[in-house]
């Protein structure tokens, strides 16, 4: 059992967990900007491998024919065309061979059909139908590729790109590359492909040597034409999954909506409806079984309305009984001060003016004690909690002369230790003072109180018995009202105000206790209070 309850318990924390907003908002977040900036980032990563891997390449093809033809004597056609007609044109490079006057001696675009377009003269306009850039997303897309690319990727390398034609075979080829090859240096260089073609040329010259000098030259060209092709295939994959981040967005987003405004706009309606026109509350929030911040905001409204609705009620109802409560002396203060202007006889007027001030006083204990159950009820005194030994407590009250006075025997059964608890000291006094008053109250003289503080658990329970007449069963529910008091043969029950027990009580579940009438062992009434103890 425990174990499945560790389960569920943990089950509903992970529930609780992924229920959060934040959860959802960084969800939303990361989807929304790490696709895009990753597909940007990487393009311009995966551009620039194509063209290091394409000119590595074309290098080491050309530097493997500069090794084949090199140390062979004088470099010419009949000693070039045989190793160049070997590759069968199976490279998708275009290797040219120049004389040390940078004459064209050999060219594989002449030795036979290539199998594939030729590297520079490849022909765009030949793969429009098949061409990406054909299709409206890829044309959205590279808009927006323009448009966010340059704020979160790094700029591009910049190349020289010359603008010039390219060689004829009818001159001899002076391009700068082939100046520093024929001066024995590898030579490089990026020319703008021909036919108004997107793409580019790249060109690698590496020198031909015999006997130290430089006999010729390998020149190794290849349009970038097939690398922006893939180029073109990977930035439409990249709008696809932009398109589907974006769905997938919309779709979070409309989650959101209908998870986070729709409650907050219902808990709004309900909030309007809760006062009414008159400013009376009309209804409560009726809380919410979620598990996210908007439950836990729902459930403390609920809490919020359903204490504001109490507090109503006490303030109405204690407005109604403390009015009931004045009415009776001062009705009889106005009849006590009429008659006082009727009558001459002296000792009839000090009668009369006696009456005025029992109920004045009687008034003035009435307000006193009226105050004391608003500031417990509202909270307005807001005092330090302090550890206080409730054995030693009990034992000063019992034993205070203000309880010896009278032939009434008081019993207490506590520990001499274990019983701290955390509360104000003067209120955790108030509770027992009260309780006793109430019991020596009740009881004749010669009779007998018993407290008895023990141990329930977590919480130190005490018991106040008195050997009274008990409260009668149709009393007992009415015994913690306000301005309650049953004292049938008591000749000075108009001095008491009812407030005791009332006050008792709002003290003890102000600080998380209970109280509650028993049976007492006595014959009289009890009382037991339970407190947490430390």
């Amino acid at each position: 059992m425990a174990i499945a309850t560790g389960k569920a318990d943990a089950s509903l924390s992970i529930r609780r967990f992924l229920s959060r907003l934040w959860i959802r908002l960084l969800a939303f977040n990361v989807l929304l900007v790490f696709l895009p900036a990753a597909g940007v980032s990487y393009l311009t990563i995966y551009e620039r491998k194509l063209l290091q891997a394409q000119e590595a390449s074309m290098v080491q093809q050309g530097r493997l024919l500069a090794a084949a033809l090199s140390e062979r004597g004088a470099l010419d056609l009949v000693l070039a065309e045989p190793i160049l007609a070997r590759l069968e044109r199976q490279t998708p490079s275009r290797i040219r061979v120049l004389d040390k006057d940078g004459w064209l001696i050999c060219d594989t675009s002449r030795l036979g059909p290539s199998p594939s377009p030729g590297p520079e003269e490849v022909e765009e306009t030949a793969l429009v139908e098949t061409d990406p850039r054909a299709g409206l997303l890829y044309r959205v897309g590279s808009w927006l590729f323009r448009l966010v690319g340059p704020l979160l990727a790094d700029p591009p390398p910049e190349i020289e790109i010359s603008r010039e034609e390219g060689y004829s075979p009818d001159s001899p080829f002076r391009g700068n590359e082939i100046r520093q090859a024929l001066s024995g240096s590898y030579g490089a260089a990026t020319r703008i492909t021909r036919g108004g073609q997107r793409s580019v040329t790249l060109y690698s010259a590496l020198p031909v040597r015999n006997e130290g000098e430089v006999e010729g030259v390998v020149l190794v060209s290849q349009s970038t034409f097939h690398i922006l092709q893939d180029l073109y295939e990977v930035r439409l994959a990249i709008f696809r999954y932009v398109v589907g981040a974006a769905g997938v967005a919309a779709i979070l987003s409309l989650m959101l909506s209908a998870t986070i405004s729709r409650p907050l706009e219902k808990l709004r309606s309900q909030a309007k409806a809760l006062i009414g026109r008159g400013g009376r509350l009309v209804g409560s929030f009726p809380g919410s079984t979620r598990l996210d911040e908007i439950g836990d905001l729902s459930r403390a409204l609920s809490e919020l309305s359903s204490r504001l609705e109490e507090r109503m009620r006490f303030i109405e109802s204690f407005a109604a009984d403390v009015s009931h409560e004045f009415k009776n002396p001062l009705t009889s203060i106005r009849a006590a001060a009429e008659m006082l202007k009727d009558v001459e006889d002296p000792a009839e007027r000090a009668r009369f003016a006696g009456v005025v001030e029992r109920e004045i006083a009687r008034l003035e204990r009435l307000l006193s004690t009226v105050r004391e159950v608003t500031l417990v009820d509202s909270e307005l005194e807001e005092p330090e909690a302090e550890t206080v030994d409730l054995a030693g407590l009990l034992k000063g009250l019992t034993g205070a002369p203000r309880y010896r006075e009278r032939s009434i025997e008081i019993e207490l059964e506590a520990p001499s230790t274990g019983f701290e608890v955390r509360m104000p000291g003067h209120r955790l006094a108030q509770i027992f003072e009260n309780l006793l008053d109430n019991a020596l109250g009740f009881t004749v003289d010669g009779g007998r109180i018993r407290v008895v503080l023990r141990a329930e658990g977590r919480l130190a329970l005490v018991r106040v018995e008195d050997q009274g007449p008990g409260v009668p069963e149709e009393h007992r529910e009415r015994i913690f009202d306000r301005f309650f008091s049953y004292r049938p043969n008591d000749r000075r029950a108009r001095e008491h105000t009812g407030l005791g027990l009332a006050i008792v009580k709002a003290v003890v579940e102000r600080y998380g206790g209970s109280i509650a009438l028993v049976d007492s062992s006595l014959g009289g009434a009890g009382f037991e209070v339970r407190l947490r103890r430390l």
